[in-house]
């Protein structure tokens, strides 16, 4: 806005014309003193660095409140007390104050740098009459009452605000540290080394919110150690900061009350601790925590202002049930508040400390600090300010140098910071190897930062067509800055005699990367009715050399595509493509197992022989928010009650335009998404529709989602066995209810609550049918559901492990499967 408002100034049209009629000589004058004009309207700013101590004992005091009186800056000292501020010449009243200290005031004029200001603060002591205590009445309750009606009033008058925010994120481990685009990995070792800085992220922002929930916030640079990428640094002090004047604050996807929710007195016990005094104000210090130590929710202590009931600062830690399985050991946060604009106090800054020790191997810790300061409160903000996007990365952000990041308002870096940052700076200068790279159980060999090979565990597979199959694959990733991907897979099956490949080439183009123009070409063995494809091949291979179960059936197709796609507006995406594709049946070449060398694997079943040319066209509407996070769009789940997908498209054939084999057009609609219920709870859901007129080969049917033994995958029929359902015309539905640990919270049983047990209940439905021109062609008998097929059920397991147990019961059609158990986990796809 502030920029926007600026250029506003500018007649452009008359700038042009005046330019056009000046000489050389002229314009660099211009340029002159256009230079000198900016830099006394806008101001050039100077460090004012120093220190705050306890005048009693000359310790630090870490995030002490510095804030020059009469504008809307400030900042905080860091945790060895040291602070920086970025101030424009003139004469400021400079204030700092700290709970249980008498505030400190210097005068100081800015015409240079300004070095060594020490804030020496004392102790403050108060004397305050007794407290009677009625019976059966806490006094520490009615000070919350008084301050959660201070809290509605201060939401009640505030309706919009901007703010500046820097942010820095630590990460100290005891082992190496490696990430991708949005990803961070801790490496696995024996405990030997003390923990030490691995990563650092440093951000500043800019945010806007407006009633009633719009907010944006723009990051204006950023920086990270070498090792980081620049996609990773987007925790900024507007996204990541838990206001603690909420009535919910999130964590882990969890919305736990807060200190000041409406429901606090019912969910808290609190108890009057101290009073402690900045200068003449009274302050309480009150400890917290959930009536039942079961529930989730803050331990701690809040601080109320004893006149005014504000609160002012809060040092909480999240309880044991907030921490699902007890994995971390420290879970922290301190906040300050400081009242601007019409006395409404608003967070200045955040510190988060997140520490654990995993399986005696990984101690790691994420440290955050946040100050936010220059706050506008209820100014106009224009609607245009909020958009899709909650998240921007300006496109210079990543080009801010050492001159821009010392003349910025930020938390002074300690020592430990600068020389973690000089380190691994270096370390990462040093040319790629790829020894460092390698893993045993990695399906990838890095032979350099964009470009690699197969790795030994995937140099191979097992069908019952194929044989013993060798694999070798390159792939070219993120070249000419991340908008270019290649692949190259090549394959030998040794039954079946055949060389097999697969090329596939991208470019991605677009200021976010939000058009794509692919094509590829290939001649390969392909499951048939591609939903096979969520299984692993790993897997797949697994079960046929050991049980002699190859649960896929194949078929061989060679062809060519092309395929451009974009998204033309924030939510809407259009794909259109041209496909060629020629495909054979495929059959049985072995009977190898090396367990069960007497039985024989089944028949691949025959399919319709086919040259198809195609055209698509297809469109995708996704509501859901995101980043822009310097290259790439990335949609988030966000707190809203909707998060919906729909995606529709066409394929169509014809013989006569196409040169194609069968004349069809086969239409698809799903409809995907989810609605957020109370605390962690949601209800996802899943619709899928397709109808095809004309004649439509057997392997391009819809393979209802079915199981195999003892699987039962999300979003299928648990209680339908593996491709045994097909229809050129079907509607499958699926609705789950993740309910994860609440339902045994609910129960009240303390045992039940203690096992951290999620739960899921679903019920799906299926309709099929074929069409009459495509069945006339069918080489083999099939399964529909003119009549529909719903079941029901539900599943149960631990919040920390990937595996749950299901349980289906079929609603009707119970003369096959009418109960079906499973096991349901991310680790079998």
């Amino acid at each position: 806005m502030y920029i926007k408002f600026r250029l506003n100034l500018i007649n452009y049209s008359t700038i042009k014309n005046y330019f056009l009629s000046l000489t050389i000589a002229r314009y660099l004058t211009l340029i002159l003193l256009l230079a000198v004009f900016c830099t006394d309207a806008f101001g050039e700013t100077y460090p004012v660095t120093g220190k705050v101590v306890d005048e009693s004992n000359q310790n630090p005091l870490s995030f002490a409140n510095i804030r020059i009186e009469n504008t809307g800056l400030g900042t905080v000292s860091n945790q060895e007390g040291y602070f920086e501020l970025r101030l424009p010449k003139g004469d400021y009243t400079c204030t700092c104050t700290y709970l249980g200290y008498l505030s400190d005031t210097v005068q100081i004029r800015v015409d240079g740098d300004i070095k060594g200001i020490l804030f020496s603060l004392s102790p403050s002591y108060i004397n305050l009459s007794e407290i009677t205590v009625l019976p059966g009445e806490n006094p520490a309750n009615e000070i919350i009452r008084n301050a959660i009606k201070k809290k509605n009033l201060r939401n009640a008058i505030l309706n919009s605000y901007s703010f500046t925010a820097y942010t820095k994120g630590v990460i100290k481990t005891n082992q190496d540290v490696s990430a991708s685009s949005n990803t961070i990995s801790i490496g696995a070792g024996m405990d030997t080394a003390e923990m030490k800085i691995n990563g650092i992220l440093e951000n500043e922002s800019v945010g806007f919110f407006k009633k009633p929930g719009s907010y944006k916030e723009w990051i204006t640079a950023r920086k990270q150690t070498a090792n980081l990428p620049s996609s990773i640094n987007i925790l900024t002090g507007g996204r990541i900061i838990m206001n603690f004047y909420s009535d919910d604050i999130n964590f882990f996807g969890r919305n736990l009350n807060g200190p000041l929710a409406d429901n606090a007195l019912d969910y808290y016990y609190f108890m009057i601790t101290d009073t402690l005094a900045v200068d003449t104000e009274n302050v309480f210090r009150i400890f917290m925590t959930p009536d039942d130590s079961l529930d989730p929710g803050f331990s701690g202590y809040v601080y109320i202002t004893a006149s005014t009931f504000d609160m002012v600062k809060v040092e909480l830690n999240l309880n044991r049930a907030a921490n699902t399985g007890g994995l971390l050991d420290t879970i922290s946060v301190y906040q300050q508040f400081f009242p601007f604009g019409e006395n409404i106090f608003m967070p200045v800054d955040y510190h988060l400390k997140v520490s654990a020790k995993i399986l005696g191997l990984i101690s790691f810790s994420f440290q955050v600090s946040s100050v936010l300061y220059d706050y506008k409160i209820n100014l106009p903000i224009e609607d245009d300010v909020f958009n899709m996007a909650v998240l921007t990365v300006k496109t210079d952000a990543d080009k801010k140098d050492s001159v821009y990041w010392t003349s910025m308002q930020r938390i002074p870096g300690t020592l430990e910071e600068s020389i973690a940052y000089a380190q691994i700076d270096s370390i990462n200068s040093i040319p790629f190897s790829i020894s460092d790279n390698f893993s045993l159980i990695s399906t990838r060999l890095r032979l350099s930062e964009n470009f690699s090979v197969s790795a030994p565990v995937s140099l191979y597979h097992f069908n019952r067509v194929e044989g013993h199959s060798i694999d070798f694959s390159l792939q070219g990733l993120g070249y000419f800055e991340e908008r270019s991907n290649s692949y190259f897979n090549f394959s030998y099956g040794f039954s079946d005699r055949k060389f097999k490949y697969d090329l596939t080439t991208s470019y991605l183009f677009g200021d976010y990367r939000t058009y794509e123009i692919s094509a590829g070409v290939f001649n390969n063995t392909s499951n048939l009715f591609r939903v096979t494809e969520e299984y692993s091949v790993f897997l797949s291979s697994l079960l046929a050399l050991i049980d002699k179960y190859d649960f896929n059936d194949y078929f061989y197709s060679r062809g060519f595509n092309f395929l451009l796609s974009g998204e033309i507006f924030p939510v809407l995406k259009l794909i259109t493509g041209f496909y060629n594709r020629t495909d054979k049946r495929a059959i049985k070449n072995t009977d190898f197992s090396f367990f069960s060398t007497k039985e024989l694997f089944r028949d691949n079943p025959a399919i319709y022989d086919t040259r198809l040319n195609s055209v698509r066209l297809g469109f995708v509407l996704d509501f859901r928010k995101y980043i822009e996070d310097g290259k790439f769009r990335r949609r988030v789940r966000t707190p809203s009650a909707w998060n919906m997908q729909i995606e529709g498209g066409v394929l169509y054939s014809d013989k006569k335009r196409f040169n194609s084999s069968l004349d069809f057009a086969n239409y698809t609609l799903r409809l995907q998404g989810s609605i957020n219920s109370f605390k962690k709870t949601s209800l996802d859901f899943l619709i899928d529709g397709m109808y095809t007129e004309g004649t439509l080969p057997s392997q391009m049917l819809n393979s209802i989602p079915g199981n195999i033994n003892l699987i039962a995958r999300e979003n299928s029929i648990r209680s339908l066995n593996f491709n045994s359902v097909l229809g050129d015309k079907s509607i499958t539905a699926f609705l789950e209810y993740d309910l994860q640990d609440e339902l045994f919270r609910l129960s009240g049983i303390p045992f039940l609550k203690n096992l951290e047990l999620r739960t899921t209940v679903f019920i799906n439905g299926v309709y099929s049918d074929i069409g009459d021109k495509s069945r006339s062609i069918l080489p083999f008998p099939v399964d529909t559901f003119i009549k529909p097929l719903y079941e029901a059920g539900f599943s149960i397991g631990h919040l920390l492990f990937p595996v749950r147990l299901s349980f289906a019961w079929r609603l009707n059609h119970k003369e096959e499967n009418a109960f079906r158990f499973g096991l349901t986990s991310l680790l079998i796809d």
